[in-house]
């Protein structure tokens, strides 16, 4: 038999989740319920534990994706699984069709030197902070850049501090001396050498990655790597990878051919000749270049990150590798595997139309303010009514928040995501910071889904306030009371926005301001 899921909703969501499920003419059975409150942004484990009766003969529950409380606990309690969905109701056709063929991105096999270039100018503490940074970043192996004619007095000394914390170790330079001392020291690669320079190769036990003797000559790359494979020695080849303009295409081209000379050989590609030199956004530009080192099965890269609009290449990379490696084992386009390298744009930026938040919008009964876009634009809107802008500067003077500084501020923060959503084509969730992929780690730690939101800034008493009035928080949540997106799953106390309450405390104010509604809790 199919399967049969209880899917749990609040009175508003209710409608939508219905269509969806039907759009969807999904495999398994299933009932909505809704669950006797408006928003089911306030839905809680222990609300569920309260409310929920009957399980219709389901196999397992469903409930929003931000839906707060331990749903483990509840589903021993209960008899049943209790799971959550996705965090917005727009993304259950995609939720199912990915759910148990999430792709594997813990795996990769290309590994990603990481260089410091201005290693000489740097003391032994810049050079470790560096190379921790890069490790956290996804780096495996660190790079320390020798310049030209630049005295490089405590190379040895770099090379025996990164290797006591466990790094792997690379020299690059352009001299053979430093090539030397840096075999010597104990780096584990050198970049790099040729045939005529392949003496330092027998001196020190370093792995030599190889480039032609002149730029472009393949035959001098063969021939150096005949003599490595004569010495019984490991080495890594790398043909050189020119800017665009100077030489890029035909440099692709010489990767082709090496892999074609030689089948087995390991191969690195320095892409920081791209990002560094191309002023675009470089998680595209990694993720074209490390397709291509897939294609090949190229499992070095040699990243840089000098250019200030290169400052996440090695993290980017990383992650790049990781999606490649999935798409490549499970034989498909890189694509549904991982977004975060997508910074700018959204695949479905705009869950709601402008005619289905217009339907939310008529069926809102409280003076609490929402905040949605659409192709369209910014759409805030509460019982009073109905603002559309694509500008925050122009719904200033509709909503009333002339005298309420903590309020105003709250919604000009809102305005100002929901405007860069919209400008950018981007998910915009009420209340929640707009995501930017690998680059922008989140400013606090991850939101734990068994807790509950802290006071927002905007309703943290200052300093030498005192407040026990239990009536002024009561008249607070009558006059300023924002929900976030009603088809979300997220706690917020009506009337303070980013507040929320410990399990069991918050409840939902209807319009009328009263604290004791039966319906909400």
């Amino acid at each position: 038999m199919p399967e049969h899921i209880l899917f749990l909703t609040g009175k508003l969501a209710e409608k939508q989740l219905r269509r969806t499920l039907e759009e969807m003419e999904p495999e398994f059975g299933y009932t909505v319920h809704q669950l006797g409150l408006t928003v089911a942004a306030l839905m809680t484990a222990d609300m569920i534990r309260r409310r929920l009766k009957d399980t219709f003969g389901a196999d397992r529950v469903l409930v929003p994706g931000r839906c707060r409380g331990d749903l483990e606990t509840l589903s021993k309690d209960m008899g049943i699984a209790i799971e959550r969905g996705p965090e917005e109701l727009h993304d259950l056709p995609e939720f199912f069709g990915k759910k148990k063929k999430k792709p594997d991105i813990t795996r990769y096999e290309l590994r990603i030197f990481a260089e410091i270039v201005d290693a000489p100018r740097m003391d032994i503490d810049g050079i470790l902070r560096q190379a921790r940074g890069y490790r956290k970043d996804g780096a495996d192996v660190i790079d320390v850049g020798c310049l030209p004619e630049t005295p490089f007095p405590h190379l040895e000394e770099a090379v025996g501090a990164l290797k006591a914390e466990g790094f792997q170790v690379s020299v690059d330079s352009l001299e053979n001396d430093d090539l030397l001392r840096g075999g010597t020291a104990g780096a584990d690669y050198l970049l790099s050498l040729h045939e005529e320079t392949l003496w330092i190769a027998d001196q020190v036990p370093s792995t030599p990655i190889l480039i032609p003797a002149k730029h472009g000559d393949l035959d001098s790359l063969d021939r150096a790597v005949q003599a490595m494979r004569a010495k019984g020695r490991a080495f890594i080849v790398d043909p050189i990878l020119d800017p665009i303009h100077f030489g890029f295409t035909e440099s692709l081209v010489r990767y082709h051919e090496v892999r074609r000379r030689h089948p087995d050989v390991e191969i690195m590609m320095g892409v920081g000749n791209l990002t560094e030199l191309t002023h675009a956004d470089t998680a595209g530009i990694n993720a074209t270049l490390l397709g291509i080192c897939s294609e090949l099965h190229i499992k070095q890269i040699l990243a840089t990150q000098v250019s200030k609009h290169a400052r996440k290449a090695v993290r980017e990379a990383d992650l790049a590798r990781r999606i490649l490696f999935a798409a490549r084992e499970l034989n498909t386009l890189p694509k549904h595997i991982d977004d975060r390298l997508m910074a700018l744009h959204e695949r479905a930026p705009f869950p709601l139309s402008r005619d289905e938040i217009d339907e939310i919008y008529r069926r809102i009964k409280d003076p609490s303010y929402r905040i949605q876009i659409s192709p369209e634009g910014m759409h805030i809107f509460n019982r009073d009514g109905f603002h559309t802008a694509t500008d925050p500067f122009e719904l200033y003077p509709k909503l009333g928040v002339e005298t309420d500084g903590g309020h105003a501020f709250y919604l000009g923060v809102e305005l100002a995501r929901a405007q860069i959503a919209w400008q950018l084509g981007k998910r915009y969730s009420q209340d929640e910071p707009l995501q930017w992929g690998c680059h922008v780690e989140a400013a606090g730690p991850t939101i734990d889904p068994h807790a509950y939101k802290p006071a927002g800034s905007t309703l943290q008493k200052a300093p030498g306030v005192h407040d026990d009035s239990r009536s002024a928080v009561v008249e607070s949540r009558r006059s300023k009371n924002d929900h976030p997106n009603p088809l979300q799953s997220q706690t917020v106390v009506p009337g303070a926005p980013g507040r929320s309450f410990p399990e069991g405390e918050g409840k939902e104010v209807p319009p009328g301001g009263a604290s004791d509604t039966k319906d909400e809790e």
